[in-house]
C-alpha cells in the first residue's frame, strides 16, 4: 500500500508541473518572456527569419554573437510604441537571462547592464547601438533620454519624451508593465 501512495504522489506532482510548465509558455501575460528569450538565441539568421534555435549568447563554434533584440529600436517603420515595448522586452530578457530583477540606477547605469556590465557580461543591446547617445545613455527616436521608473524588481516604468524632447508634458509615451 506504501508503494502505490509514493506512486501516486510522483504522479500527482509530474501532473502540477506540467501543468505549471504550460501555464508559463502559453500565459498572456508572459508570453513576452518567452519572445524575449527567443530573441537572445544566437546563429544568424536573416532580417525576415523567425527565432534562432541555438542557445543563447554562443554559436556553434563558441563564439558570443551579439544580441539582436534592439535591431528595431527607433526603426524609421516603427514607432514610439514598438520602440516603448522593445525595450521592455529587453528588460525580460535582461531578467530572465541574468535571474535578477531588473538593473537600478540612472539612464546610464541601466543602459550600462543592459550593454554587457552584468554578471553575464552579455549585451542585451550591443554596445554601438544607435540608440545610445554620447554619453551612455539609451534614447528615444527623438534623441531624449529615456527616464526609467523602478516600479518593483520586475517592473520598470519606461518614459519617452516624445517629439518636444522634454519631460513631464502632454506628449509623453509611457509604458507601464
Amino acid at each position: 500500500m506504501g508503494s502505490q501512495r509514493i506512486r501516486i504522489g510522483l504522479f500527482g506532482c509530474a501532473l502540477a508541473l506540467g501543468v505549471a510548465l504550460l501555464l508559463l509558455v502559453f500565459h498572456p501575460r508572459l508570453a513576452p518572456l518567452s519572445r524575449a528569450m527567443l530573441a537572445l538565441q544566437s546563429g544568424p539568421r536573416p532580417a525576415a527569419a523567425g527565432p534562432r534555435a541555438a542557445a543563447p549568447g554562443a554559436t556553434a563554434a563558441g563564439v558570443e554573437e551579439p544580441s539582436r533584440l534592439a535591431d528595431a529600436l527607433n526603426s524609421p517603420s516603427g514607432d514610439v510604441h514598438s520602440d516603448l515595448r522593445l525595450v521592455n522586452e529587453i528588460f525580460i530578457a535582461y531578467r530572465g537571462a541574468t535571474h535578477k530583477e531588473d538593473p537600478v540606477g540612472e539612464n546610464s547605469e541601466i543602459t550600462a547592464a543592459l550593454t554587457g556590465r552584468n554578471t553575464l557580461g552579455y549585451a542585451f543591446i550591443p554596445a554601438g547601438n544607435p540608440a545610445i547617445n554620447s554619453k551612455g545613455e539609451l534614447c528615444d527616436r527623438w534623441g531624449t533620454p529615456y527616464f526609467f521608473h523602478q516600479l518593483s524588481g520586475q517592473r520598470m516604468e519606461i518614459r519617452s519624451a516624445g517629439p518636444d524632447h522634454r519631460l513631464w508634458t502632454s506628449d509623453d509615451e509611457v509604458l507601464t508593465p
